[in-house]
């Protein structure tokens, strides 16, 4: 049997599968080929997003709209719009696409926060193989800990969500008839939760900021309290309601977190000197030359027999013109 039928009876096989060509050992890529990976990953990913997308459009009818709406229904029954009875609760749609579009909107950031793994996946393996060891292992915390950070801030607020509404509700009063539409409820509400999100990943920069050793653990525990001030203020102009109480809710715990953030820079800067006072020349550019002593050590000076025969060979007498 020749070579060319043996290989197609090989590719006939089923079970046989295809060798993948050797990777190149340089890993080296043309800018063309990063720019066709780069197109492949945004595809899969908004593949990834379309799909959790319808997902969460047919999920709305069947408990995610109820989820959102609940902050809304827990409130008293003056403060809320009822539909015969105070158990019954409903938001306001004034006009005819505003139900489709309030869908839309809910449907997609659901989808967003439901394919996360996956095109989050998708940019961390664009970007892994320019990176090192240390920093794929830093890369990979971060993701972590910033999604942890995220739906822990979007939690509270969803918490919190019913406690706002009614103080803020509350204000306004005896004597009037308060209904909300579908537009402003689900806005406030979602950007509530993405606003707590966001701010929640603020301390979380520090910390990055500190390993790539721009901002040092002195510079932070010197600007605590411009750190703690700036928070607050940074925190009433987040928070979609400009109240105290939504504002001291974000802002408490975001001072926590920059507290453990300061903390966590003291940890690198120390384990960082301590590396450092093991290593030589680490302070010295590429172009500056390292201070080595030309000083010659005790063991280049100390005499040797030989030096001792070559200095009783010196002192001889020599013969001069005068003892001819």
């Amino acid at each position: 049997m020749s070579d060319r039928s043996t290989g197609d009876a090989a590719r006939r096989r089923p079970g046989l599968r295809r060798r993948r060509p050797p990777r190149d050992p340089a890993a080296t890529m043309t800018l063309v080929a990063h720019l066709t990976e780069l197109r492949n990953r945004i595809a899969k990913a908004l593949f990834a997003l379309l799909v959790a997308t319808a997902v969460a459009f047919w999920w709305y009818e069947h408990g995610l709209g109820d989820f959102i709406r609940a902050p809304y229904c827990d409130l008293p029954a003056g403060l809320r719009f009822t539909q015969g009875s105070e158990q019954e609760c409903g938001l306001l749609i004034t006009d005819v696409l505003g139900g489709v579009f309030i869908r839309l909107k809910v449907s997609f950031l659901c989808g967003a926060v439901l394919s996360a793994p996956f095109w989050l996946y998708q940019l961390w393996a664009f970007i892994t193989p320019g990176l090192k060891r240390s920093e794929k292992r830093y890369g990979f915390g971060f993701v972590a800990v910033s999604s942890l950070l995220f739906a822990l801030g979007a939690t509270l607020a969803y918490v919190s969500l019913s406690a706002g509404l009614e103080l803020l509700l509350g204000l306004a009063g005896s004597g009037t008839v308060i209904a909300l539409t579908a537009q402003d409820y689900i806005g406030f509400a979602l950007s509530l939760l993405v606003a707590f999100g966001v701010s929640f990943e603020v301390p979380l920069v520090a910390v990055a900021l500190n390993l790539v050793g721009v901002l040092s653990y002195e510079a932070l525990r010197g600007a605590r309290r411009w750190i703690f001030f700036l928070t607050i203020v940074f925190a009433a102009f987040v928070t979609p309601t400009q109240d105290p109480f939504t504002m001291l809710l974000m802002a408490g715990p975001m001072i926590v977190l920059f507290e453990l953030a300061i903390q966590v820079a003291r940890f690198v800067d120390r384990r960082r000197a301590k590396r450092a006072a093991v290593e030589h020349f680490h302070d010295l550019s590429d172009d500056e030359a390292s201070p080595l002593n030309a000083a010659p050590s005790a063991f280049d000076v100390a005499p040797t027999a030989y030096d001792d025969l070559r200095r009783e060979d010196d002192a001889a007498p020599r013969l001069g013109s005068g003892g001819r």
